[in-house]
């Protein structure tokens, strides 16, 4: 496993999970249901993609510290948790929109 190269892609997978999730509010805020609904597709195709990384990695560890801690694998952790956070309250508010204005 390249080490460098999958923190990349967990770093990439979590940005684009939370970007796309507040661009789903941004829809939302102007109506625009169909493009708030795919973004938040989009939000959960890109969080998968980044917790599947995050599964690969923790079963490569076998909870006995072969992957090591270093600034940037606690950096991509932090992003996953803060898309993920960001994806299920972005769905909250598209959904109390959509009650709201529709």
């Amino acid at each position: 496993m390249d080490f460098e190269q999958t923190m990349m892609e967990l770093l990439i997978n979590a940005g684009e999970a939370r970007s796309q999730a507040m661009m789903a509010i941004q829809f939302a805020r102007k109506r625009e249901w169909a493009a708030a609904d795919e973004a938040l597709l989009a939000s959960s195709e890109a969080a998968k993609g980044a917790h599947h990384i995050q599964t690969q990695l923790i079963g490569v560890d076998e909870g006995c510290g072969k992957v090591p801690v270093t600034l940037i694998l606690v950096h991509a952790q932090d992003h996953l948790m803060n898309a993920m956070l960001c994806r299920d309250l972005a769905e909250e508010l598209v959904m109390l929109r959509k009650e709201m204005f529709s």
